[in-house]
Parts: structure tokens; C-alpha cells; sequence
């Protein structure tokens, strides 16, 4: 399984521990998800590394706001969205 596969799967299981309202267990897990994401887009385009940090932001603002269905929608969608935009 390479990064970028275990990255997707991460972020599907924790936006759906984050759906499930299991906040606690979601929160550690997404500590995990952001590290690999990082060590992902750091070889990415200045356009695509701009867009992660406005997501980080909005993921951070649902976080501070306990908004966990908003949280899981920006991980499951926009995250993935965002590092299957990383050219090969």
C-alpha cells in the first residue's frame, strides 16, 4: 500500500469515526491524517500547498466550533479531493 492509499483510508475512517460522534477517537486519529497529508504536499505545486492551508484552517475552524459532520464532510471530500490532485 503506498502513502498516498494509506492517507485516503486514514482520512475515510476518521471522517467516519467524526460522523459516528466518536470526537475523541476521530481527533487522535486526525492527528495522523494531517502528518501524512503534510509529508504528501510538500512536494506539491504552490497553488495545491495554498489550498491545503485554507482547508487546514476550515478543518481547524469545524474543530474549535465542534462541528464534527463539517469536519467529516472537509476530510472525506475536500482532503481527498486535494491529494488526488498531487501530480504523480
Amino acid at each position: 500500500m503506498t502513502v498516498m492509499e494509506t492517507c485516503i483510508g486514514e482520512c475515510r475512517q476518521c471522517a467516519g469515526l467524526f460522523r459516528l460522534g466518536r470526537d475523541v477517537e476521530a481527533a487522535l486519529l486526525m492527528v495522523d491524517v494531517f502528518e501524512g497529508a503534510q509529508q504528501l504536499l510538500l512536494s506539491a505545486p504552490t497553488d495545491i500547498q495554498q489550498m491545503w492551508a485554507q482547508l487546514l484552517l476550515q478543518m481547524l475552524d469545524c474543530q474549535e466550533r465542534q462541528d464534527w459532520l463539517g469536519m467529516a464532510d472537509y476530510m472525506e471530500y475536500e482532503l481527498l479531493d486535494l491529494l488526488e490532485s498531487i501530480p504523480a
